[in-house]
């Protein structure tokens, strides 16, 4: 028996690769994980594409000790569905070695990610420094700042993450994000982000409609990203084929 972690890609149900999928077919339970992030599609296409019931996973089911995903894969082939890449964050990684410690078969199918896609915007990949989550509540949160702050310092492009609630259709805006830093920046003074430092903002990257809008904090507080899922990109020192591409989306 096997668990499969398998990545969704970012967009629809289409996105699943044809391993994954195969994957899928052979499966007695597939669970959908369904809190770090949400697709261009409802649960109800997947089931229609894949042929088969798909059970949510929100948190505490993927998180809790009594896991009855763990417990259904020591008896059946069980897929783990994750939109992006399965191992793209900790609470995926966990389930795995809590699987591996009940000597559960565990197989990943990778897909694309995030942490990938946002190459699109011409910002080199392997110039991003630390990656960081802004929270839906920030309220005594500083730490993404002093990671703006500190990829700064090395010339790197930073990546945020922008929270989400989908239970509670709560999804962090690039412009959220943006007040945000703003916030903390009044609050420090330590001329780290302005309204006139560049930034990428994008929203449903991988959809046919997604949006990537270059400029300066000031002018992307007054555009409209549309639905989530939203990230923001502050890019760090570049080289000028990047600066090119940014032209593209000003």
């Amino acid at each position: 028996m096997t668990l499969y972690f398998i990545g969704l890609g970012l967009n629809n149900e289409k996105d699943i690769t044809v391993a994954g999928l195969e994957a899928v077919k052979k499966c007695d339970g597939v669970y959908l994980e369904s809190y770090t992030s949400v697709l261009n599609c409802a649960k109800g296409d997947l089931e229609k594409f894949y042929g088969k019931k798909i059970i949510s996973a929100r948190r505490n089911l993927v998180e809790g000790d009594d896991n009855e995903i763990i417990e259904n894969a020591k008896t059946k082939n069980v897929a783990f569905l994750v939109i992006g890449d399965p191992m793209a964050a900790t609470t995926h990684i966990d389930l795995y070695l809590r699987a591996k410690k009940e000597e559960i078969k565990c197989e990943v199918i990778h897909n694309a990610s995030i942490i990938s896609a946002v190459g699109v915007t011409g910002l080199q990949l392997y110039k991003f420094g630390k990656v960081t989550s802004i929270p839906l509540e920030n309220e005594n949160v500083e730490t993404p700042y002093d990671v703006l702050k500190d990829n700064l310092k090395s010339g790197l492009h930073t990546l945020f993450l922008l929270d989400l609630n989908p239970d509670e259709e709560k999804y962090m805006s690039v412009t959220d994000a943006i007040r945000y830093l703003l916030k903390i920046e009044l609050k420090r003074n330590e001329r780290v982000f302005s309204e006139r430092t560049l930034c990428v903002g994008c929203a449903r990257i991988g959809s046919k409609d997604q949006v990537i809008k270059a400029g300066s904090a000031g002018a992307l507080l007054k555009h409209d990203f549309g639905k989530p899922v939203h990230c923001l990109i502050v890019p760090g020192k570049m080289h000028f084929m990047e600066e090119e591409t940014l032209k593209l989306y000003s």
